[in-house]
């Protein structure tokens, strides 16, 4: 018997049964790829500021501590590199702008640059005036992760490749059941196919799509810094950048659309002026909560039932810290906080 069984092996999947198997629980994760797209079309960046106030991102100072440490302990388990500590590139687009991040600067320490600089060369022919950076950010390689995530949990025996079906799941005794697999407790990792689940179905759920192109580029001088102006430019190396993202709230679902691509690129068009190529289109839906926080604790009847699950497009940032405080109050049956517990609802 299983301490846990996980449902979905997304990004907030694969950290949560990272951190139970590190904290000594036994884990069995199912999973069928192809069920949502949200984490493999991820950038994977973590920026711990909020643009539109210049103010720190939600726990940022507790969280990004947290992230570097457990892709760290990631990077040693599977023997390979996952972590890119990056600025990220602000250009100013008009004096308000530039005197805000001045002021805000002398507050929101250890993240916004309190240096201004000039000419940003992003080519030959194209330099951006003024900008400032956004510091202790970075991405991490989240397709990498996954696929090295599942690659373990195989080695282990804890993993099962088939569509969980809630009907064959049953719970008598304490004892989960599922086929033959049984375990003392369940969560759910569903990402946005948690709005399916008859267990969680009163989260309100506020999926949000997005898109994000790959492109070949020569010409573009951005070597490890993340250019942010309206949309992010990051650099995958060897001339190759991912550029995004769009919002959709309407039509959900993982195919790429020609609107976003046009969306996409007319922004991109604004900022460099080198020619490139799109290699890759990408689209997934976010596991958005309507009011922007993870759902994180257990059912309200169903003691051995969880949720893991919510964090949108903070998946990188949160679900490290959110996972170690899951382990530490699952051994002591603790709720965790009210801001992300699904009774709020």
């Amino acid at each position: 018997m299983y301490d846990f069984i996980i449902v979905g092996q997304g990004l907030a999947g694969s950290v949560l049964s990272l951190s139970l198997i590190k904290s000594g629980y036994t884990v069995c994760v199912i999973d069928k790829p192809g069920m949502s797209y949200c984490s493999q079309a991820a950038a994977g960046i973590w920026n711990p500021v909020v643009f539109k106030r210049l103010t720190k991102s939600w726990l940022a100072d507790d969280v990004v501590p947290e992230l570097i440490s457990f892709y760290n302990y990631a990077e040693k388990l599977f023997g390979t590199k996952l972590i890119h500590e990056r600025s990220i590139l602000k250009p100013f687009t008009e004096q308000q702008e530039k005197n805000l991040w001045v002021k805000k600067a002398e507050t929101e320490n250890g993240f916004l640059d309190p240096v201004l600089y000039k000419d940003l060369k992003l080519s030959e022919q194209n330099v951006i005036a003024e900008y400032s950076k956004v510091l202790n950010a970075g991405n991490i390689d989240v397709k990498l992760f996954l696929e090295s995530t599942k690659k373990y949990l195989v080695s282990l025996g804890s993993y099962l490749e088939e569509r969980f079906d809630h009907n064959l799941l049953k719970n008598t005794n304490g004892v989960v059941s599922y086929n033959s697999i049984s375990a003392k407790q369940i969560v759910f990792c569903e990402g946005h196919l948690i709005s399916q689940n008859p267990f969680f179905k009163n989260i309100p759920m506020k999926p949000a799509k997005g898109e994000v192109l790959t492109i070949y580029c020569e010409g573009l001088l951005l070597e490890n810094d993340i250019l942010n102006k309206g949309i992010f430019v990051l650099p995958l190396g060897n001339n190759t950048y991912k550029v995004g993202a769009t919002y959709e709230w309407e039509q959900l679902n993982d195919l790429a659309t020609e609107k976003a691509k046009d969306e996409l690129t007319k922004k991109l068009d604004a900022i460099i002026t080198v020619p490139y190529k799109i290699i890759a289109h990408e689209a997934g839906i976010r596991p958005a909560v309507t009011d922007r926080r993870p759902v994180i604790g257990k059912h309200s009847e169903i003691s051995n039932y969880y949720v893991f699950n919510g964090f949108g497009t903070k998946a990188v940032m949160l679900a490290p810290y959110f996972a170690e405080k899951f382990c530490q109050n699952a051994s002591r049956q603790q709720k965790l906080s009210i801001e992300v517990d699904p009774e709020r609802f």
